[in-house]
């Protein structure tokens, strides 16, 4: 039996899946269940500002259909667009889950790419941090930026592998290697992932996890979908540590006649 030597660890959680998924875009709440299902994710984000989880006593509950004590669950602050907005934001998801200090950090600065919004994120960051809240945050591909909100002393570090919702892919993956390399917190790729191709490429690139909504929601078939990216990250998590075998500009004999 695989024994991953580095577990990821979020916090002082130890996780056995390295996909995150988010619960916007589905159909109702019975396929956004079936899908975190087939998807074998512990960790299901969702947007406060978007989605009840109480908040609206007559409206649909996401509670009703995913069970905090079978899953971790990580509000976010989508919709935010300052720092005090989402601090705000996370101190209500933390009343409505009775202490549940787990957030993911979002702050946007743009409506038309949805690129984060960096000095905002920062801001909050830190006050999120000081409040004892375990901070993912979601940022940019900037190495320094991702070396700033690790050393501010947030949980995970988010960045984009493209836009929110693009399904383009792992657009720059020579950034992505560059804050791998520094980090000493897990990073987990949030955004840009469109099939489970780019899923796996985002693992063999030592990303410690993936974070996906819309690649599964969007998909013709959710479901089957989730599926095929619980086992993108698991093969792309097995190729980084096995280590690929070299590139060669000329051929070289699967049988060689000398060794």
């Amino acid at each position: 039996m695989f024994v991953d030597p580095k577990p990821l660890k979020i916090g002082d959680t130890i996780l056995s899946s390295r996909l995150f998924v988010g619960t916007g875009k589905y159909t109702d709440f019975a396929q956004t269940q079936a899908a975190i299902a087939a998807s074998g994710a512990q960790v299901v984000t969702f947007a406060l500002r978007r989605i009840n989880i109480g908040q609206e006593k007559e409206a649909p509950n996401l509670l009703d259909f995913i069970s905090p004590e079978k899953t971790i669950l990580l509000p976010n602050t989508a919709g935010c667009s300052t720092a005090a907005e989402a601090v705000r934001t996370a101190q209500i998801a933390r009343e409505l889950l009775q202490g549940h200090n787990w957030i993911k950090l979002e702050i946007l600065g743009d409506q038309k790419t949805l690129f984060p919004d960096v000095v905002e994120t920062l801001k909050a960051a830190e006050k999120l941090v000081a409040e004892g809240f375990v901070v993912l945050v979601y940022t940019s591909d900037d190495p320094l930026v991702a070396k700033t909100l690790e050393n501010m002393g947030c949980a995970s570090v988010m960045p984009l592998a493209a836009p929110i919702g693009s399904g383009l892919g792992i657009c720059n993956p020579y950034n992505l290697r560059l804050i791998i390399e520094e980090a000493k917190v897990p990073i987990i790729v949030d955004a840009g992932v469109g099939t489970a191709s780019d899923a796996a490429i985002a693992m063999e690139l030592g990303c410690d996890g993936i974070l996906m909504n819309t690649a599964i929601a969007q998909a013709q078939m959710p479901v089957q979908m989730a599926h095929a990216m619980q086992h993108a990250v698991i093969a792309g998590r097995h190729a980084f540590l096995a280590g690929r075998m070299p590139r060669r500009r000329y051929a070289e004999a699967s049988s060689p006649l000398h060794k």
